[in-house]
């Protein structure tokens, strides 16, 4: 097993102090930029999931009580995408779910 390298500590002006050599000062610096980059893209993700449980709330909230009338004729395809995005109150399920998932899709990007 590797053994890591123990900091050479010097006293400067009555403190005590860490002295790297350059190589070790920039070996330092690139692992911050790479933590901040990782940091950056956990916070995306942190987001993402977020966004995703409320996606799944709603649509178990709708599904738990769908709506009870369907502007959906026999036969026909879902008018889902005739409806307008901001509309809350459609008619049938389908319709719901995919008015619900064009908006967070929306609020996505």
């Amino acid at each position: 097993m590797a053994r890591h390298p123990q900091p050479r500590r010097i006293t400067l002006g009555g403190h005590e102090a860490v002295a790297l050599t350059v190589e070790e000062y920039e070996q330092l610096m690139a692992s911050r930029r790479q933590i901040g980059g990782q940091s950056a893209r956990v916070r995306v993700l942190g987001q993402q999931v977020k966004r995703t449980e409320q996606l799944l709330q709603d649509l178990e909230t709708l599904v738990a009580a769908p709506p009870a009338r369907c502007r959906e004729q026999a036969g026909t395809a879902c008018a889902g995408d005739a409806v307008p995005q901001t509309d809350t109150d459609t008619g049938c399920l389908r319709c719901a779910i995919a008015a619900l998932l064009r908006r967070h899709r929306d609020t996505a990007s």
